[in-house]
């Protein structure tokens, strides 16, 4: 026997409840109606704005199952005052809060230099942990071949190597192609330096200098900025302190760590 309610509307036809979150920074939901995917990065009296991974920013009314959580309808609301734990890693994965790191795998990611080491770890240290998944790095690609060889990827050992300025022709193009295997991935972006996966607008700059070729491309960044040329490790610890998650950081980086974290964990 079907169901009525007081007012005398069928039970079926009446919207089922769903669930109410509230619309921390760092959430990140789907506007249904447009197909537009992104964190929240601020909630306002009936609105909340999303930004994207290429850092487009849209506003959105809190309005009744408004947007989609992981395939599920929600309803967003204000965040209640206070200190709030987060609810996603600076990645933007679902924190997991009180995990407790992983005992470390065999298994590496390896990348070019310290720099890049404390950007990954800044971003995505949190799932590193929770996955066991140690960073190194090895100032410079010329003796990859001999560290791969020496590390002995396998199965239950897969390595994946990030490299600065991996395109088509280079020296690291070449070095990459020779150490690839079904164990061992090695993967890149375009920049020259990992400044430079680092969005401008973050750092507060209009974009990254051009240097001419035959100079360092450290110095020439700092000297056309009017930073402290001598002091390429203050410029570095300036930018770093830029970035506070992978929405700070260009698409072409993202992928490419995330694809290596996947490798690396990938059951054997």
């Amino acid at each position: 026997m079907r169901q009525y309610s007081a007012d005398l509307t069928p039970s079926w036809k009446k919207p089922q409840p769903v669930p109410e979150v509230a619309a921390e920074p760092g959430l990140v939901v789907e506007e249904p109606g447009t197909g537009f995917c992104g964190a929240v990065i601020r909630c306002e009296a009936g609105t909340v704005t999303l930004e994207d991974r290429f850092g487009k920013h849209r506003v959105f009314p809190l309005e009744p199952r408004g947007f989609l959580l992981e395939g599920r309808v929600v309803t967003l609301v204000r965040p209640a005052s206070g200190p709030r734990r987060p609810t996603r890693t600076a990645s933007g994965s679902v924190a997991v809060p009180g995990a407790r790191a992983r005992v470390a795998r065999a298994g590496r990611i390896y990348v070019e230099g310290r720099h890049d080491a404390e950007l990954v770890e800044k971003v995505w240290g949190d799932d590193l942990r929770v996955e066991g998944v140690v960073v190194e790095y090895l100032e410079g690609v010329d003796d990859l071949p001999s560290i791969v060889e020496s590390f002995g990827p396998g199965p239950d050992a897969r390595l994946g190597v990030l490299v600065d300025h991996l395109v088509p022709g280079s020296k690291e193009w070449r070095i990459a192609e020779a150490v690839t295997s079904e164990h061992a991935l090695v993967v890149g972006h375009p920049y020259i330096d990992i400044w430079e996966a680092v969005k401008p607008a973050s750092v507060g700059i209009a974009g990254w200098p051009r240097v001419p070729r035959g100079q360092d491309w450290k110095t020439g960044v700092c000297a056309a900025l009017g930073w402290r040329v001598a002091h390429t490790g203050e410029a570095w610890q300036r930018i770093l302190g830029s970035v506070r998650s992978y929405r700070d950081l260009e698409p072409e980086l993202l992928g490419r760590v995330e694809e290596l974290i996947d490798f690396v964990t990938a059951p054997s």
